[in-house]
């Protein structure tokens, strides 16, 4: 069996972001997915998908990520069933992001380091970003 899905699209809201009673990190947010077709009028449809992600990469999305913001996220098909108040049950199917990533800068006045590019690379610290203190010899460099 396979359960994998790969969608590139922009937030449709602000991150939400929670912790569990366990003191995991869990945001939600809204991806907006061009479907590649167009309607009857010519303008293109679009699918409005629901996102969770845990842990660090939680973190990260609502640290740099806003509505409008440029995502890739990889991850798998997830169906939450429940029964409401009333007593009808109901279900939810959403996507459990293993990865995201960002894919456009969060401001262009912004560093790399800055703008998380890759979520799941820790942005070093400020002493960290002098480079003139790194010693390279020759034999070091693989070419």
């Amino acid at each position: 069996m396979l359960n994998r899905i790969v969608l590139v699209g922009r937030l449709t809201r602000d991150p939400e972001l929670r912790k569990t009673t366990t003191d995991i990190s869990v945001a939600s947010f809204s991806l907006a997915v061009n479907d590649g077709f167009k309607d009857t009028e010519g303008n293109p449809t679009t699918s409005f998908i629901d996102v969770t992600v845990f842990d660090k990469q939680a973190d990260n999305v609502a640290k740099f990520c806003r509505k409008g913001s440029l995502v890739g996220v990889d991850g798998r098909i997830h169906q939450r069933r429940f029964e409401r108040k009333d007593g009808s049950k109901g279900s939810i199917i959403e996507v459990i992001a293993n990865q995201v990533s960002f894919l456009e800068p969060k401001d262009k006045n912004e560093s790399a380091a800055d703008q998380g590019y890759v979520s799941d690379i820790q942005i070093p610290g400020e002493d960290s970003k002098n480079l003139d203190a790194i010693d390279v010899t020759d034999e070091d460099l693989p070419f």
